[in-house]
């Protein structure tokens, strides 16, 4: 960990932001020592570290699935069947939203709107779009995606 924070330079000036998300990409979560250990060195106070971490909702202060998967549920989506595709991918992976499967590999979240509409019903798994889904759709998706990365 101080490794990691002696490579990226931390000074009270430095990005806390940018430097949150850099502890993250490295942990995939933010750890409390860490936490601990960069507020020391930027001499600021960890209850102020603590309130941006909870403030920004990219931040994650416990271990997560190698890889999040991101079903949509807005309107869009929902009209299209959103509900099918969030249970397919439940069913697949036997998790729950919020859960992470016993070999760590997937995080399922839901969210609000993906953004990409014309996609409807879509899910994200990472940076990576899947969109006009069926449930037979995603069953392939997830387990070639887990054939990919194992």
């Amino acid at each position: 960990m101080a490794s990691l924070l002696d490579s990226l330079a931390v000074s009270p000036a430095s990005n806390l932001i940018g430097l949150l998300q850099n502890i993250q990409d490295r942990f995939g979560y933010l750890p409390p020592p860490a936490l601990a250990d960069l507020s020391r060195r930027m001499r600021t106070p960890l209850s102020r570290i603590w309130g941006v971490v909870s403030f920004y909702a990219q931040f994650y202060t416990e271990p997560r699935g190698r890889h999040t998967i991101r079903c949509c549920r807005g309107t869009a989506c929902h009209v299209k069947g959103a509900g099918r595709v969030i249970d397919a991918v439940q069913r697949e992976l036997g998790i729950e939203e919020g859960e992470m499967t016993d070999d760590l590999l997937f995080q399922l979240e839901t969210v609000a709107c993906l953004g990409t509409c014309f996609l409807a019903p879509a899910m994200m798994i990472d940076n990576q779009y899947f969109g006009k889904l069926t449930p037979q759709g995603v069953q392939s998706i997830l387990r070639s995606f887990r054939a990919e990365h194992t």
